[in-house]
């Protein structure tokens, strides 16, 4: 039988809680895969197959799937290095490189992902593309403030941009209050790294969902098991 893409996500999320040690303060991040993550934890905290973790999450959504399975949490701030990180990715390319975001925590995942000692990416194998951009837009978080005035810059970037909506069809808020436009580029991201310094230099801009040279690891399921690539 072959497994559905949620077996393959369970598979790399039960993998990657072995990288967790006891005793220590780690990142949790958002979306989909993550919740196999923080299920898993939690079953293991509970069981005491593991003791003394601490979890700094990276969304309100995580932080509240955390609280219910008794998983303590601390801020960035109480706790600025961080073990471990461990977050789903929307695609991982070559090198480890990743887009993030489609969840709406790419600020957040990001700080959290840069104060770990090693951050570890948990994904099934259709995230798995050799140029990023191929299937998953570039997210880019904006103030709301002055939002359209970036539609210009964003189409001399190559870009065909989207705001962000939520299900009632309003704007999308981040947790820190921001909108998101979804960059996507048709033929793929042609300069990753030039397009993350030209987002970087742009008031208003607050943060993208690149996240260039900053995996270590990756865990990615498919129908043969789980294989761990390291940068």
């Amino acid at each position: 039988m072959t497994p559905s893409q949620d077996d393959l996500k369970r598979a790399a999320a039960e993998r990657a809680v072995e990288f967790i040690v006891n005793g220590t303060v780690i990142g949790l991040g958002t979306g989909t895969t993550m919740r196999y993550v923080i299920e898993r934890l939690g079953a293991m905290l509970a069981s005491g197959a593991r003791r003394g973790v601490t979890a700094v999450p990276t969304s309100e959504d995580t932080a509240a799937r955390c609280r219910a399975l008794n998983i303590p949490l601390a801020t960035l701030d109480e706790q600025p290095r961080l073990a471990l990180a461990i977050d789903g990715a929307d695609e991982v390319g070559p090198k480890l490189d990743l887009i993030k975001g489609l969840g709406g925590a790419l600020l957040r995942e990001k700080l959290v992902a840069g104060a770990a000692e090693r951050f570890v990416v948990v994904a099934d194998a259709s995230k798995r593309v050799k140029k990023l951009g191929t299937l998953a837009p570039v997210p880019v978080e904006v103030v709301p403030f002055g939002w359209t005035t970036h539609l210009p810059f964003f189409l001399k970037l190559g870009a065909e941009p989207a705001l962000r909506r939520a299900a009632d069809t309003r704007p999308f808020v981040t947790d820190e209050g921001n909108h998101i436009v979804d960059l996507r580029f048709p033929r793929g991201v042609p300069d990753p790294q030039a397009l993350a310094r030209a987002l970087a230099r742009r008031p208003g801009i607050v943060e993208d969902g690149l996240f260039l040279g900053m995996a270590d690891a990756a865990l990615i399921a498919n129908g043969r098991g789980v294989t761990l690539l390291e940068r």
